[in-house]
């Protein structure tokens, strides 16, 4: 139920700010100490080995998972070799050169941390046998894989190369499968929402599944992508993600169009999907938690036939929920959803693969998510609506390839594609005016049959080339999306609403006076190309540019009206990163961003895109055989050509400037054998700088916290418990464009307890540990609740 809070602006709570601050720069000084000491001791360690002979690829792979390290190499470096396999107790770098031996290929240690294999002239046996051990941590993490634990190495959200995170100059985070199952994440927002720089859950939880995410201070759903490809939203048109079926999320903050195109200034958030991988996957798991939800899990896959040229992977999803909200006569707000994920690859050689990837979503929800206000302007208990109007649903999906050629040693093409056809369903009741009496609202009532299909296809040709101590990766790319979008919408009134003694269950029927009637088809095509510069494995020079064209038709059926947009855009990137080679990569960076915006101005102008301009400059440190990675950033980001209105004259003008920056820190680490860190904190200083709205000049956005931080601590205990704790600080936020009034800041616990033995896992989950109630925010006289309390049950079986 909904529960008023003061809106006037309160002081920050520094003792909890400075306590959750102190953590962070506890972490971020005692932790690399502890990562280097992890460093020296994996280094001498033994471990108990039984590989059998055959393919090199797959024994590597074994290697990896029984020595808990990682090994870099290219696919055809080791495709069709033989390996005679590996038994016994042998110290890590030993048993890895041990592997090789005959195989003409060695493993080099990287100035950053890591094993990369390499081509080798052929040595005799023997002799391998003496070959000095190297004491490094090996890496066989790709770029769109599982992540071993809670620290990533590689990433290809931020240059659409599988690139060291060290390399990459731009602030960017990885979050894996392990990290979101610790936390027991239920969507999106839970997911990245104690990232540096993002801002969620602006209007509370929402039970259609709606995403609500900020970046750097702008609103992140343009920067919406999955397995690389855009996810472009049509009006009210939301993508709904369900995270089980997400392999790791890529959190890419600033501009971003030199690689996808139009978006808007915050960043991009790229959602990587579970995919085949050849080995046998067999987990069924079942949860049961707060609001009587029930969620039944399944993730399968194996290889096909005995030499493994085809392998499958099939994940699925029930949920049955309701919402933290009810109605005055006790009526639950309802949500379901069935999810159906197959994918098949075909990998006939080391050179080729193609992954046939599908997606099949239906979510069903209320659609109430808010309460009515007295006259007073506080909230109330009565809902707006009417459960027996009131109702979403969403049928999402998709159908998409991932294709890899390697032409040669230095060349390869890729090309991904997607389709996704999207229908919604959505019928509301809004309150309008509140009569005379203090107590009866008219209301209105709306309905939405919208439709949106889009099709995107990126094709991408990369190349390696060494001269002497330069290395060059190229990427030469053109990418094209259509996308349509169809409205069909109606109001007429609605019965009224006495927010004293409300009435539900009333027979409503659906609008007949028309609203909207059109599509919109909208197509974009760009080219991009890029250059990856090292020089002497120390200097790392990052330049790119892209050229876009976008053309918007809009065919407005109930206006008898065509508006046709065309927008031209170049976007670039320039940065350098310095590799000290003990860990640390300073770098300093450009990018550019752009937007379209639809619409005309008041001489009948076609407005122009939106433009993102930002300069950073950070520190990455990632020591060589630990798990850990610390990021951080200074940022300057500004946006113009924002449309803004007028309040005298309703006009809408694109005059408008807004200005972001701030500081943002990430460490992740497992500081020591089981015991995993993590913690963030934001400090952003957002502001209008220009606006046709002079009530609005030198304010800040409504609902960006300026500071926010995060500590999350997971340690494996013995015999098979776990336990983890945390704490989320988010900061003040505004309400009103103005900045009338703010919602004070807020500090939210959270809890794991956890139990492994054999192949069950069972965890509890408690978010909001201490059931703090909250606003995250009242905007225009509707407050939205935080999260309550929600505690989960998860149980789960490998087989």
């Amino acid at each position: 139920m909904s529960r008023p809070l003061a809106t006037s602006r309160m002081r920050l709570p520094r003792r909890t700010l400075i306590s959750i601050a102190v953590l962070v720069a506890v972490s971020g000084t005692a932790l690399p100490l502890a990562a280097q000491a992890q460093s020296q001791a994996r280094s001498s360690e033994s471990r108990s080995f039984s590989i059998a002979a055959g393919s090199l690829g797959p024994a590597l792979e074994q290697f990896s998972r029984m020595a808990g390290v990682n090994i870099s190499y290219d696919a055809q470096l080791v495709g069709g070799k033989k390996t005679q396999g590996l038994s016994g107790s042998h110290g890590i770098a030993v048993g890895l050169r041990m592997l090789l031996v005959g195989s003409e290929t060695d493993a080099v240690e990287q100035p950053g941390g890591g094993f990369v294999l390499r081509k080798a002239a052929p040595v005799d046996a023997n002799q391998a046998s003496v070959l000095p051990a190297v004491t490094v941590r090996a890496q066989t993490e790709t770029a769109t894989g599982p992540v071993d634990g809670y620290v990533a190495r590689l990433s290809a959200t931020g240059t659409k190369t599988a690139t060291p995170i060290l390399e990459i100059p731009q602030s960017i985070s990885v979050i894996g499968r392990a990290e979101m199952e610790a936390r027991g994440a239920q969507d999106m927002m839970d997911i990245v929402g104690q990232t540096p720089g993002i801002a969620v859950n602006t209007y509370g939880p929402d039970t259609r599944g709606w995403e609500y995410i900020s970046m750097r201070g702008f609103p992140g759903d343009s920067g919406n992508y999955r397995d690389g490809l855009a996810q472009r939203r049509f009006e009210i048109i939301y993508r709904m993600t369900e995270t089980y079926g997400l392999e790791r999320v890529e959190v890419l903050r600033g501009p971003s169009s030199v690689m996808y195109g139009q978006g808007d200034a915050g960043g991009v958030i790229n959602r990587t999907s579970k995919q085949p991988t050849g080995e046998r996957i067999r987990e069924i798991e079942a949860q049961y938690g707060s609001f009587d939800r029930k969620q039944l899990a399944f993730d399968l896959g194996d290889a096909i036939g005995d030499n493994g040229e085809f392998s499958y992977r099939l994940v699925g999803v029930a949920l049955d929920s309701n919402d933290q909200d009810e109605y005055p006569d006790g009526h639950k707000i309802n949500r379901t959803r069935n999810y159906l994920a197959p994918s098949l690859r075909w990998q006939p050689n080391a050179a080729t693969s193609l992954t046939v990837l599908g997606e099949f979503l239906k979510d069903e929800s209320g659609e109430d998510a808010y309460y009515a206000l007295a006259a007073d302007l506080k909230p109330t208990r009565a809902k707006m609506g009417d459960y027996s109007y009131s109702r979403f649903a969403q049928a999402q999906n998709s159908l998409g390839y991932q294709f890899e050629h390697a032409l040669n040693d230095q060349w390869s093409f890729k090309q991904n594609s997607r389709y996704t056809d999207i229908s919604m369903d959505r019928r509301a009741l809004w309150v309008d005016t509140l009569q005379p009496d203090g107590r009866t609202y008219t209301r209105t009532k709306r309905s939405w049959d919208d439709q949106l299909k889009q099709a995107s296809i990126d094709t991408q040709l990369h190349g390696k080339i060494r001269s002497g101590e330069v290395e060059q990766n190229l990427l030469f790319g053109v990418d094209w999306t259509r996308l349509e979008g169809t409205a069909s919408r109606f109001r007429d009134a609605g019965p009224d609403l006495d927010i004293l003694n409300p009435v539900y269950g009333l027979p409503i029927t659906d609008p007949t006076t028309p609203l909207a009637n059109f599509t919109q088809v909208t197509n974009q095509v760009g080219f991009y190309a890029q250059d990856q510069i090292k020089i002497a494995d120390r200097w790392v020079i990052s330049l790119g540019g892209r050229q876009d064209h976008v053309r918007s038709t809009t065919d407005d059926l109930r206006l008898s009206t065509v508006t046709k947009q065309t927008d031209d855009a170049f976007s670039g990137r320039a940065g350098l990163s310095y590799l000290f080679g003990n860990g640390w990569a300073p770098y300093v960076s450009y990018a550019e961003s752009f937007l379209p915006t639809a619409g005309v101005d008041a001489y009948g102008n076609s407005f122009k895109p939106s433009r993102g301009k930002q300069n950073e400059i950070g520190v990455k440190f990632q020591p060589a055989n630990t798990n850990t990675l610390f990021t951080a950033a200074l940022f300057d980001l500004r946006k113009t050509n924002v449309v803004t209105s007028d309040p005298m004259t309703g006009e809408d003008r694109q005059i408008g400037k807004q200005r972001s920056r701030g500081l943002e820190f990430e460490a992740k680490s497992e500081v020591a054998r089981g015991l995993n860190v993590v913690a963030s904190y934001t400090l952003i200083d957002a502001k209008v700088l220009e606006s046709a709205n002079p009530d609005e000049v030198g304010k800040k956005p409504v609902a960006i916290p300026k500071q926010s931080a995060s500590i999350w601590v997971d340690y494996a205990l013995a015999q098979g418990w776990g336990i983890g704790a945390g704490a989320n600080y988010i900061g003040v936020r505004q309400n009103y464009e103005d900045n009338r009034s703010a919602e004070s800041g807020v500090t939210l616990f959270n809890a794991l307890l956890r139990y492994e033995t054999g192949s069950w896992r069972w965890a509890l989950n408690v978010s909001n540990l201490f059931d703090k109630e909250y606003h995250t925010i009242c905007y225009q006289g509707e407050c939205y609740p935080g999260r309550e309390r929600t505690v989960t049950a998860t149980a789960r079986y490998k087989f």
